[in-house]
């Protein structure tokens, strides 16, 4: 009989100073935004840009992300919870961010600083896509810390047993994104945005690549119990989301356009 791995005893809270604690989770969270920082840092000579506006940027990035994510999460995964109760949108110390939303809150963080700088929306998503991978490693970590969106039952030798998952093993796809989402995705956009590219090409290969990587885990990451049976079980809610996220990215790829005027230095 194979014996499987049980997922460790691992706290999901570092330290608590009375009412307060600190979370594996956010300090993940933490970690993504300050590498986005010293990233952003490093490319800003290759941009128009002063050290202040780089700070609105990001303080508007990080906002879309928070904002995004939570308001995404309940409208896609948990609208029933939503129209019951319309608080439970504000109750983010109970968990719950989707990176779909996120995605959406940061596009209007970029509308909106583009506005603001003058630069153009394909200027700003070019710069900042290359920005976002280390963070969502590190969510991806967080996830796996606290034990929480695990995926399908396997007989795989590496699955893990997780609490609160029933007693069979299963694909750790937490880890599994980790890697494609935020190592892969990581070294192909560092790479891809240290040469000429047109504009918009760099947001386009986020965007596909995410994209290709989130429907192919979706098919080992078990779906969220109140989306069960939507779709008809054949495609997942991730999956669905990431659809457009692939033609979007297909159609900047290799859409007509004269290479970007910008330096850039990986």
């Amino acid at each position: 009989m194979q014996h499987y791995m049980t997922f460790p005893a691992l706290d999901p809270v570092i330290v608590e100073l009375g009412p307060l604690s600190l979370r594996w989770y956010g300090l993940m969270y933490l970690v993504g935004f300050v590498a986005a920082w010293f990233l952003a840092k490093k490319r800003l000579s290759n941009t128009p840009w002063s050290e202040e506006q780089l700070s609105d940027l990001l303080f508007y990035g990080f906002l879309g992300v928070i904002l995004g994510g939570r308001i995404g999460y309940v409208l896609f995964y948990q609208f029933d919870h939503f129209l019951q109760e319309p608080l439970y949108l504000f109750k983010i110390w109970t968990g719950g961010m989707s990176f779909h939303g996120g995605l959406l809150g940061v596009v209007t963080a970029m509308w909106l600083y583009a506005r603001k700088s003058r630069s153009t929306f394909l200027q700003v998503g070019d710069f900042i896509a290359p920005l976002i991978p280390i963070g969502l490693g590190a969510g991806r970590i967080g996830n796996f810390i606290n034990a929480e969106l695990w995926g399908r039952t396997t007989d795989v030798p590496w699955a893990i047993i997780f609490p609160n998952a029933g007693p069979l093993p299963r694909h750790p796809s937490q880890l599994y994104e980790f890697l494609l989402e935020g190592v892969v995705l990581f070294c192909l956009l560092w790479w891809f945005s240290s040469k000429p590219r047109k504009t918009g090409a760099v947001g386009g290969m986020f965007l596909l690549a995410y994209g290709c990587f989130r429907v192919f885990i979706e098919f080992f990451r078990e779906p969220d119990a109140q989306m069960d049976g939507i779709y008809g079980n054949i495609i997942t809610q991730g999956q669905m989301l990431s659809i457009p996220m692939i033609l979007i990215g297909l159609f900047l790829l290799f859409r007509k356009a004269p290479l970007s005027t910008a330096k850039v230095k990986a």
